[in-house]
């Protein structure tokens, strides 16, 4: 765990706009900065970065937050890992507090990193010396200039080959990071023999591990590193670091299940593809690439096993589902793979199949359909059995309604019905009362209230003690209140967005910060924060009398109509 002591001070460090400007050209607009969003395609600007108060927002797809969450969301990162980067670049180092229980913590050294890049070059430079392991990939289609661009090399035949690059061949180094394995009699040798070698790359470039395929036959066709402090196959992809750029031009990453296939795909002009690394799709995967694109379709060969694969990633996706953003899934002929399909067929009929794919609810509505009997009250209890855990999974509101409604209507029952038996809370809510011309004003005031806190937290302390609001936004106001009464020390703006992320109050809190940027150079936030407070303290002497008025002298008890009295005395 990092300390949000840290985080405060990190985020203070650091300026927004160097930041965003190391991956997006950004130009003066006024007090902000505006560039074309990086998230979205879109060919005037709407992307705007306060320099003064340290965060960033979209107008066209709503994208917001801050330093740490901008290098989240454009490399991908976790958040982790993103304070790591940052911190780097301040020269700052991050202290970590004491792990939950049943939580281990890896600490890397600089020098495993430096390693593993010797050991690709090592790879790379056998990789021109094999005639073998060069005709190997020229028969699967691949040029020197895509081996190049994915770092692809060779481990020849031999046990202790890495032995020529490192200066102690039983330096612990070598076994921390899973390059060497010891047999029972303590011997060392190489994990990697007479194999094409794929470098496994994180998103900030560094090689964190390998996978090995044959070149003829042998078990297993692929052999990828072990778990190491580098290396954890749930949460890395193959191909990520090179198809970023791809992606984020497409607003589509295509998740495939083999090396090859990524690097065959890029061969053919398909640079969006990515691979998982020899486990199922995770949900950390799925969170991950959802950052990253508009659409992510999964593509798996059409036999059992593809079938497999591919429901296991739609039971990951569901959790991390996020309303506007498409999962799709594309299965391929049975006699075929990603990279046999496309050297076969070519790019344009593999996008056209890719255009196509079944999207989640499709995939998802048709395998619980395809084992029922929908015209016997039996199969449809066991439709409605088999999809509760699905349906409770969802989280994103508007796909679990839709959702719901459709297997609701193939089983023959309402959607509050289909709630009820679930015994979950239902996802429409009601409509919304129209607010009377007083409560109108009062959420316009308590929303102003809100920006004004965002744009200057110490007029936090300006609050009476025991002031109170009420309105859509009251809630939001009273989190933030409370949460800046209890620091010892003004806050940042770009603090308070990432103290409530992932809170109810996040949207609010991120529509009121959109609301700033539009303010002018000269707009006087304090002189607006004291006009607010008088005219909301006017509105509730309003309120209070007519209440008051409404129940009649006669109606009021002792503490009431000394309140009447205080009242009518300030008007």
């Amino acid at each position: 765990m990092i300390p949000k002591s840290f985080i405060q001070d990190l985020l203070n460090r650091l300026d927004i706009v160097d930041v965003i400007e190391r991956y997006v050209p950004l130009k003066k607009a006024g007090a902000n900065y505006a560039a074309c969003c990086p998230f979205h395609n879109e060919k005037s600007p709407s992307f705007t970065v306060s320099q003064s108060k340290q965060f960033y927002h979209c107008f066209g797809c709503g994208a917001h937050g801050t330093a740490i969450g901008f290098v989240m969301e454009h490399g991908g990162l976790g958040f982790v890992d993103a304070i790591e980067e940052l911190a780097n670049s301040v020269g700052m180092i991050v202290p970590h507090e004491a792990p939950a229980p049943g939580q281990t913590q890896h600490k890397v050294a600089p020098d495993l990193y430096e390693l593993m890049q010797s050991v690709t070059r090592y790879y790379r430079e056998q990789l021109k010396q094999s005639p073998r392991a060069i005709e190997y990939l020229k028969k699967r289609g691949l040029s020197g200039e895509i081996a190049a661009r994915f770092g692809i090399g060779y481990a020849p035949d031999g046990w202790q080959n890495l032995e020529s690059i490192v200066p102690n061949y039983q330096d612990s180094s070598l076994l921390e990071t899973g390059m060497v394995i010891v047999n029972e009699d303590g011997k060392r040798y190489d994990r990697f023999r007479d194999r094409i070698m794929f470098p496994i790359v994180n998103t900030r470039g560094q090689v964190i591990g390998f996978g090995g395929r044959v070149l003829d036959k042998g078990e297993p066709k692929y052999l990828n590193s072990p778990e190491t402090p580098l290396f954890e196959k749930g949460r890395e992809l193959y191909g990520l670091f090179q198809a970023q750029k791809a992606i984020r031009a497409h607003q589509t990453v295509l998740v495939v299940e083999g090396y090859m296939d990524v690097v065959a795909l890029a061969q053919h002009g398909v640079e969006y593809a990515v691979a998982t690394l020899g486990t199922a799709t995770t949900p950390y995967h799925v969170q991950k690439l959802l950052r990253l694109a508009e659409q992510v379709v999964f593509c798996f060969d059409g036999d059992k096993a593809g079938q497999k694969a591919a429901w296991r990633a739609l039971e990951n996706a569901l959790p991390q589902l996020v309303d506007g953003k498409r999962i799709g899934f594309l299965f391929l002929p049975v006699e075929h793979d990603p990279d046999s399909f496309i050297r076969e067929h070519g790019k344009e009929e593999f996008e056209q199949l890719l255009h196509d794919s079944l999207p989640l609810s499709g995939y998802l509505l048709r395998e619980l359909t395809a084992q029922v009997d929908l015209n016997t009250p039996e199969g449809r209890s066991a439709l409605l059995e088999r999809a509760k855990p699905l349906l409770i999974a969802i989280a994103a509101p508007a796909a679990a309604l839709l959702l719901r409604k459709e297997v609701a209507a193939l089983a023959g029952i309402t959607q509050a019905e289909l709630e009820g038996l679930y015994a979950i809370k239902p996802v429409g809510a009601p409509a919304r009362r129209v607010p009377q011309k007083a409560e109108r004003s009062a959420i316009t005031g308590v929303r102003s209230l809100l920006r004004c806190l965002l744009a200057k937290p110490e007029l936090a302390g300006e609050l009476p003690v025991e002031w109170h609001v009420e309105g859509n936004d009251a809630a939001a106001v009273e989190a933030l209140v409370e949460y800046l009464r209890e620091q010892d020390h003004v806050v940042s703006t770009a603090a308070i967005i990432q103290q409530f992320q992932g809170t109810p109050h996040e949207t609010v809190l991120a529509s009121a910060e959109a609301d700033i940027l539009q303010w002018g150079e000269e707009f006087d936030v304090a002189a607006e924060f004291l006009g607010l407070l008088s005219r909301l303290r006017d509105e509730q002497r309003k309120q209070q009398l007519q209440a008051l008025h409404a129940k009649g002298l006669k109606g009021m008890n002792e503490q009431e109509l000394a309140l009447y009295r205080q009242l009518s005395q300030r008007g």
